[in-house]
């Protein structure tokens, strides 16, 4: 195994992930390469490797020792490190809370639609001179989500199709009014990544869809079952306990994504590539 780091790479990977050295440490032919982009360094090194015939690239979106708060994340050093490396299609799996009773902790929801509560992140590429108003009305790889959901039931995993994820600021929990806010308007999960980082993949042409495991109810069900509020030690053991899970989920999904792309999400930036903002004065 081979774990390089390359300043100038000239690697190359299909499929994109976004998740922690849980994700890469079983893969083969590992190397660890440092990608500078227009807009800073991504939050890690990402590591290639293979699974079967398909090259992969990982990227710990938290950063390698989860250093990096969700409002704290470069998502757009991330995503252009990706396409930069040739990725196409990205799975983004992440820890969510339910916010309806009926999807349990320890299922996993594919969602298809995403409502932005965050404030002040840098959430698109076209800051000018060029303006692009990318259609946001499907914001998940439908292409990819039905990868998803068919290796997830194929390992008898509870998979829900669809629903609305909810994306909050961070780094703090939600209040229980705010919780039963969002229940009640209908919303299924509750997370605080989703948001830029679908619509920057969007904005770059990538095929993008977040498996989302349910980690805990938020606070807004706690009255279902008497759920008592979750902690933050709480949501990372039981995401670690469901590892394996996760993994072998994504790496059986990585092994059906077809050869050739069959929807629409490279129409997305209507056509516009994004133009970097220029180099800082020396």
């Amino acid at each position: 195994m081979s774990d390089t780091p390359r300043e100038h790479p000239t690697d190359h990977a299909d499929i994109g992930v976004f998740g922690g050295s849980g994700f890469y440490s079983f893969l083969d032919d590992v190397t660890e390469v440092e990608v500078d982009t227009p807009y800073g360094r991504p939050s890690a090194p990402l590591h290639l490797g293979s699974v079967g015939e398909r090259r992969i690239a990982f990227l710990a979106r938290h950063g390698t020792n989860h250093q990096f708060p969700p409002h704290r994340i470069n998502y757009r050093a991330n995503l252009w490190a990706m396409r930069h490396l040739g990725v196409k299609r990205i799975f983004a799996p992440c820890a969510s809370g339910s916010l309806q009773p009926h999807i349990h902790p320890g299922e996993f929801v594919v969602p298809d639609q995403f409502v932005d509560r965050t404030s002040g992140r840098a959430d698109t590429f076209f800051e000018g001179p060029t303006a692009n108003h990318v259609s946001m009305a499907d914001p998940y790889c439908p292409e990819l989500s039905a990868v998803a959901l068919r290796a997830g039931r194929d390992q008898g995993i509870t998979m829900h199709e669809g629903g609305t994820v909810v994306v909050i600021q961070g780094p703090r929990f939600s209040t229980r009014s705010e919780s039963r806010w969002f229940r009640q308007a209908g919303w299924e999960v509750i997370n605080m990544t989703q948001y830029p980082e679908a619509a920057l993949a969007r904005e770059l042409g990538l095929c993008y869809t977040s498996v989302a495991l349910i980690t805990d109810y938020d606070t807004g069900v706690e009255g279902e079952d008497g759920v008592e509020p979750v902690t933050q030690e709480e949501i990372f053991a039981f995401f670690d306990a469901n590892l394996e899970k996760v993994r072998g989920l994504l790496f059986d999904a990585i092994g059906r994504v077809p050869d050739e792309i069959g929807c629409r999400c490279s129409e997305g930036p209507n056509g516009i590539d994004p133009e970097p903002p220029p180099a800082p004065e020396p």
